[in-house]
């Protein structure tokens, strides 16, 4: 029996995933209003594939609040997410009170893998906490990409392990479910693990925060980011997959607290971290292009205007809205009334007097001079630019992600403003 300890975003995928690949799961948590919802096949997350993949594997998997189940399990994981506070620092209670309630209730024999995303020096403090074996806890990364997590979890590029002893061989139970997903297992130190997932993370910015910095001077000297990028996946140094496409700055909470733990690291060690300083004022610059744009063309004449927002997530396919810019977008729109649409996000208008939100994305655009694409849902890419003229008042469209195409824009007589695009 497999168990996974902690019902958010994260362990709620996993476990699932885990369920999909034939073994016997029970999934915990201290949240009884939670398990119940679950039980009834409520679920508190919105994600591409997991309703049709919960269909097949419903018969394997069991929601429970109550600790005694937990017994039953060979191989344990907490899978809890890890949020961040006001200054994007990572914020470790609900996991510490959570392993805290449940620990002793696990099995004697049972393997122990925390997936929780944790500073690095937590797994081996942790272990020293309890005073338990260190021969039965691991540390994983965690794959989870919000819009994408069914997919990650089952389907992982690798898996990379921490151990207190990385040239042991890894426990029975823990090797035949790493071996159920058949991707490449890499072992190594507690500490090395935890480093691991944000040495990925801060590559990606590098990426993001590089490929920003072009597309502007594209923007600028009239060359176009999209005949760019092409040639950087060719070069076997960069890569077909690397991650090119212009936008926003980083947002959500993963990689912005990463760039704060290292920062943290740095200042605790004596280690030098501007590098990331000059990420977060790049991704700070990014987050404002469509703000710039909007006063440029538009506020300048009519400060008072109209502005039509789809999408309020901080990414497609998913109802996070956490340091989104669209939301930031409107809160610096101050003066103007927004009308918005997102098919997931919801957001309390309380905080932001000017927004009302919408059913409809059409609906938002009744009387908008300008309407902005902040998310770059794939719903919005299926609407002509003909029925999006016909309904606005003005005809300029601010695209950052180029959601619409620029020709079509064009032709229907809007004005189409993309990142990277001249």
């Amino acid at each position: 029996m497999i168990g996974f300890i902690g019902l958010s975003h994260l362990g709620l995928n996993y476990s699932l995933a885990t369920a999909a690949k034939g073994m016997e799961v029970i999934c915990y948590d201290p949240d009884e209003a939670l398990v119940r919802s679950l039980q009834e096949e409520k679920f508190p997350i919105e994600e591409p594939g997991f309703r049709e993949l919960y269909a097949v594997s419903r018969d394997r998997i069991r929601y429970s609040s109550n600790l005694a189940h937990l017994g039953e399990c060979t191989l344990v994981l907490y899978a809890l997410d890890v949020g961040t506070n006001e200054r994007n620092e990572s914020d470790l209670t609900r996991l510490d009170a959570l392993i805290g309630k449940t620990a002793a209730f696990l099995s004697k024999n049972a393997i122990v893998v925390l997936m929780s995303q944790v500073r690095p020096g937590y797994t081996r403090s942790l272990v020293g906490r309890l005073g338990i074996s260190s021969g039965s806890w691991f540390y994983q990364v965690e794959t989870l990409i919000f819009g994408a997590a069914v997919q990650r979890a089952l389907e992982p590029e690798r898996f990379i392990i921490g151990a207190a002893d990385p040239a042991a061989p890894l426990p029975d139970a823990y090797r035949k479910w790493l071996g159920a997903f058949g991707c490449p297992v890499l072992v190594m130190r507690y500490e090395s693990a935890e480093l691991a997932k944000i040495a990925i993370n801060l590559f990606l910015v590098s990426t993001v925060s590089t490929t920003n910095t072009l597309a502007e001077i594209c923007e600028a000297i009239g060359a176009d980011w999209s005949e760019i990028a092409p040639a950087l996946k060719l070069d076997r140094r960069i890569g077909p997959h690397a991650y090119l496409k212009p936008g926003l700055g980083i947002a959500g909470g993963n990689l912005e607290r990463d760039l704060v733990t290292v920062k943290g690291l740095a200042k605790e060690f004596g280690t030098e971290a501007g590098i990331v300083d000059a990420w977060q004022r790049n991704s700070a610059h990014a987050k404002s292009w469509a703000l710039r744009i909007l006063e440029r063309d538009l506020l300048a004449a009519k400060p008072m205007a109209q502005i039509a927002v789809w999408g309020l997530a901080y990414k497609q396919d998913t109802h996070s809205i956490k340091n989104s810019a669209s939301i930031e977008l409107i809160r610096m729109l101050s003066g103007c009334k927004i009308h918005a649409y997102d098919p997931a996000a919801k957001v309390e208008t309380a905080f932001l007097p000017n927004l009302v939100v919408l059913p409809a994305p059409l609906d938002a655009l009744a009387g908008a001079d300008a309407l902005v694409v902040m998310t770059p849902w794939a719903e919005f890419s299926g609407i002509p630019p003909k029925t999006i003229q016909s309904h606005m008042a003005g005809k300029f469209v601010v695209d950052p992600y180029g959601v619409l195409k620029h020709g079509a824009c064009h032709k229907a007589g809007l004005l189409h403003k993309q990142i990277g695009n001249p």
